[in-house]
């Protein structure tokens, strides 16, 4: 019985890789193992960056908040301090977003704080 090698689950495999590598430089777009190499990398890259964009957008919310509780007199972990002894359930993502667009607001929970 002769041997089946399933040609066409094969060829589509390769065109996945090609696909995903569209819009690199040179061989990386149209050589099959360059282009999974640089595919593979690529996957790599963006699952590290999911992880890190959670980290990074964090960074920038302390830094919102933190310019916003100095512009009323008070740093940032005094601030924090005081809404969980306040029991004021903000999370840092609403926080940043209430000292970014709306100034009076925040400055109404700064001095709920104090």
């Amino acid at each position: 019985m002769p041997r089946s090698k399933n040609k066409v689950a094969s060829k589509a495999k390769r065109k996945k890789i090609i696909a995903m590598a569209k819009g690199n430089f040179g061989r990386r777009k149209n050589v099959y193992t360059v282009a999974k190499n640089t595919v593979e990398k690529g996957l790599e890259h963006a699952y590290k960056g999911r992880k890190l964009k959670k980290r990074e957008f964090r960074g920038l919310w302390i830094q919102r908040i933190n310019a916003a509780a100095r512009v009323n007199g008070m740093s940032y972990s005094v601030f924090m301090n005081g809404l969980k002894k306040a029991n004021i359930d903000l999370d840092r993502k609403a926080l940043a977003e209430i000292a970014y667009s709306d100034a009076e607001a925040f400055a109404a929970i700064v001095n709920k704080v104090k």
